[in-house]
């Protein structure tokens, strides 16, 4: 039976090509759609998940309290915890501390090899780093091979830049360039391969921790439970129940401060809790200190909107098969009478709309194969399809599920027909029927309206984040690392820029304002009655004036007064929390050093806006890893010509590197922006399938009032008459589809929008112009099949066939 029914069934899409073919383009659409987004939640689930160790492996993170009440969450940690942990801590199999410099404002170091310079991002890790994370060992013991501070070990690519090979490089030696402090000669003690592009870290070289911690731990306080400096990963034992692991272990580093410091309650030291690493990725948003949601937000409402769309092709289906469905009474009536039982016709529909959606999914894979390479630069992602093992059944099962859904109501519908009536004309289409037809496009249009509102307010948002004033300009600065031979003589290299055409200011910092600066707890000032973490960065002079910053008390960094190296910068913020009623002049300590409040600098945002404004000092220092440089508008060019003429001048052998601080600020909202463009194609794509079926829907109506229409015309009915009769019901059904849709889109992206502590207000105005435009789409749509009925000849229409 099965090779009749589908024979049957690809009669019927050859004979209906209209329908099929509107069918087609509907589903695969939404094919393509889904088979988009499935590609890039799986890719996102994927992230870190390829360690041996998945399920043992976490991340810890620590809290600590703010004078407000509320919790601050930072993914770095005390330089002491890892090794007091894997010590004290049983359940623990391994403990591991990571400093990734980049985090610090360090940019890349350049590595040379037989006069090979090249830029490589490092780690400096634990000795156990190898048993903790699945990063394959090509040559190295991974249980001694970090245990030497004088090693380190390189990435195969890194391998292949310096030696054009792997092989017998065991034992050559490199020079390292990226701080003072660390710049020497290593060895090579392994080679290990490059992380995979679903790991989260990625790196070129891995240093000793303990050879970073005997160097900087006067620096940064590396020996004292206030510092937070390195990330720290564990691996537990099997059977550790993470819940009541980390109910055990949340006041460890409290009580370790505590006890550092002679203090009975260190009330102001934060707790700590595991969270597992390859959950960091999806789970990367805290509020007050507890996980709440990240990119997992996207995930799951991608994954929604490939339901949706799908769903709405599906209706498309469903509705036009109804709506023709006249057409094929008397095949449906004849078969029953000649004895064909109900379950065969609903396998014969069912039958019809599956061989459809395989079809369409053959076009989806081609749209999808054409367009990936387009999806991937939204995306920043290198997703390739791939016909392996577990894809072949998701998109199977995807298919299959279309053609169910989009074939049951036509099959159940057309099935259940009495034959009789049938053969006697007597069927009529009942209030039901149109009931479910009118309800299923409604709820198209309700989806469609949503992703409309969605757009607009996602949209609105990333224009108030790009236009806010965020208390510094961030137009026409770049940055660039202080790096090589630039580092012997940055401070006449700074004095030189400021000389160049185009070049309105430059400085020298450590760190920057989008998220990489140090700080931390440990920092004491008269009447301190509460502990405050801090963030902060180094800076020489000019800071303030290169960044456009606003001084509200006292001066900034400057060489008239003489030696600045013990003055510090608060915001106001800072201020506030410390209790300082008059702060200039006020000495504190910072880390063991005493430091002189010299200014105020008013507030500004120094990382996203999705975090308000905390505590924040800018302490001066001659010794930065970083350059800024304002250049004048409309003199970019010239102004980076000769920029780059002095770089190779006074560091030679490299290329000026730079970023624009306004790109590195945006990339801060890389998902949103990402979501954003994503949200743009979904949506034109889901009003684009929804007009489909409004178009064939509109097509079947003026067929159906064929006759009535050219009744009306021979009576006086006027194009405009006819027009309105044809579109009255369906701006009616687009207007329900409006008003159900609106508050559902306001609540929904109402708690998008939580997220940011400065956003827009959702207004009448935007919803007044998404229901315009829905509106629009919809005269536009429909109109095309009403006024070529209205205008058709009505000797045609009355001809008796």
């Amino acid at each position: 039976m099965l090779p009749v029914h589908l024979k049957i069934a690809w009669r019927n899409l050859l004979k209906h090509k209209q329908f099929t073919i509107l069918n087609l383009v509907g589903l695969s659409t939404g094919l393509a759609c889904a088979l988009f987004i499935y590609l890039w939640v799986q890719d996102e689930l994927s992230i870190d998940s390829f360690h041996e160790k998945d399920k043992q492996l976490y991340q810890v993170i620590k809290t600590s309290p703010n004078a407000d009440g509320s919790v601050d969450t930072h993914e770095t940690t005390p330089g002491l915890l890892a090794k007091s942990m894997a010590d004290e801590i049983p359940e623990i199999a391994y403990a591991v501390p990571v400093v990734v410099m980049d985090d610090y404002g360090q940019n890349k170091g350049i590595i040379n090899a037989g006069g090979k310079p090249t830029k490589a991002s490092a780690q400096f890790a634990g000795s156990d780093y190898f048993h903790v994370f699945s990063y394959r060992l090509l040559y190295g013991n991974k249980d001694n091979v970090l245990d030497d501070k004088g090693n380190v070990l390189i990435s195969d690519k890194l391998a292949h830049k310096l030696f054009n090979t792997t092989e017998n490089i065991v034992g050559k030696t490199i020079t390292w360039d990226q701080a003072d402090k660390m710049n020497g000669v290593y060895v090579i003690a392994g080679v290990f391969e490059a992380p995979p592009v679903n790991a989260s870290m990625q790196f070129d070289c891995i240093f000793s921790y303990s050879h970073y911690y005997d160097t900087f731990r006067e620096d940064n306080g590396l020996d004292k439970w206030y510092s937070n400096n390195p990330h720290t990963y564990v691996v537990l034992k099997e059977g550790v129940n993470i819940e009541v692991f980390n109910k055990k272990i949340k006041g460890f580093s409290r009580l370790k401060y505590a006890q550092a410091h002679g203090e009975k309650d260190a009330k102001w030291e934060g707790d700590i809790f595991l969270q597992r690493f390859s959950n960091k990725h999806l789970y990367n948003h805290y509020e007050n200190g507890v996980i709440a949601g990240g990119r997992i937000e996207y995930v799951r409402l991608f994954s929604i909107i490939a339901i949706f769309i799908v769903l709405i092709a599906c209706i498309n289906f469903m509705n036009l098969a109804t709506a023709k469905a006249a057409g094929r009474l008397k095949e449906v009536g004849v078969k029953k009478v000649t004895g064909a039982s109900r379950r065969s016709l609903i396998l014969q529909y069912l039958g019809e709309s599956i061989l459809l959606s395989l079809l369409a999914l053959l076009i989806a894979i081609v749209i999808v194969a054409l367009l990936l390479p387009a999806f991937n630069s939204i995306t920043e992602k290198q997703i390739q399809l791939s016909f392996n093992g577990g894809f072949i059944p998701a998109i199977l099962s995807i298919t299959l599920f279309t053609g169910l859904v989009a074939g049951s109501y036509p099959a159940l519908y057309l099935s259940g027909f009495n034959p009789i009536a049938i053969l006697k004309g007597q069927i009529k289409t009942s209030t039901g029927e149109l009931l479910v037809r009118k309800g299923l496009v409604v709820f198209q249009f309700v989806l469609s309206v949503v992703f409309i509102v969605s757009v607009l307010v996602v949209y609105k948002q990333m224009q108030l984040i790009h236009t806010r004033n965020l208390g510094y300009n961030k137009d026409n600065i770049i940055q660039f690392a202080n790096e090589g031979k630039l580092r012997d003589g940055l401070g006449p290299f700074v004095t030189e820029v400021k000389k160049l055409p185009g070049i309105v200011n430059a400085a020298a910092m450590s760190g920057n304002f989008t998220g990489n600066h140090s700080g931390g707890g440990g920092i004491s000032w008269p009447g301190k009655q509460k502990g405050i973490e801090f963030d902060g960065v180094d800076a020489d002079y000019d800071l303030l004036e290169t960044m456009g910053l606003q001084l509200t008390e006292g001066r900034s960094f400057s060489r008239q007064f003489g030696a600045d190296s013990n003055s510090v910068i608060f915001n106001e913020t800072a201020v506030a929390a410390m209790g300082l009623k008059s702060p200039v002049g006020t000495i504190v300590d910072m880390w063991g050093k005493k430091k002189t409040i010299i200014g105020v600098v008013k507030d500004f945002h120094f990382e996203s806006l999705y975090k308000s404004i905390g505590p924040f000092f800018i302490r001066y220092s001659n010794d930065n890893q970083n350059v800024v440089v304002k250049i004048k508008a409309d003199q970019e060019q010239t102004a980076l010509a000769s920029l780059k003429a002095l770089y190779k001048k006074f560091n030679l052998g490299l290329d000026l590197e730079y970023t624009f601080l306004d790109d590195d600020y945006n990339r801060l909202y890389t998902a949103e922006q990402r979501v954003s463009v994503l949200s743009r194609y979904f949506a034109a794509l889901a009003i684009i399938i929804s007009c489909l079926g409004l178009f064939g829907l509109a097509t079947f109506t003026a067929q159906k009032r064929q006759k009535e229409i050219g009744i009306r015309k021979v009576v006086g009915a006027s194009v405009q008459q006819i027009v309105l009769l044809l579109t009255k019901d369906f701006l009616a059904l687009i207007l329900l589809a409006v008003i159900i849709a609106f508050p559902l889109a306001w609540l929904l992206m109402h708690q998008w929008l939580l997220k940011f502590t400065h956003r827009i207000s959702m207004g009448a105005g935007l919803f007044l112009l998404a229901a315009m435009a829905v509106l629009l789409i919809t005269i536009v749509t429909i109109s095309v099949q009403s006024i070529k009925a209205a205008i058709s000849n009505p000797v045609n229409s009355l001809r008796t066939e």
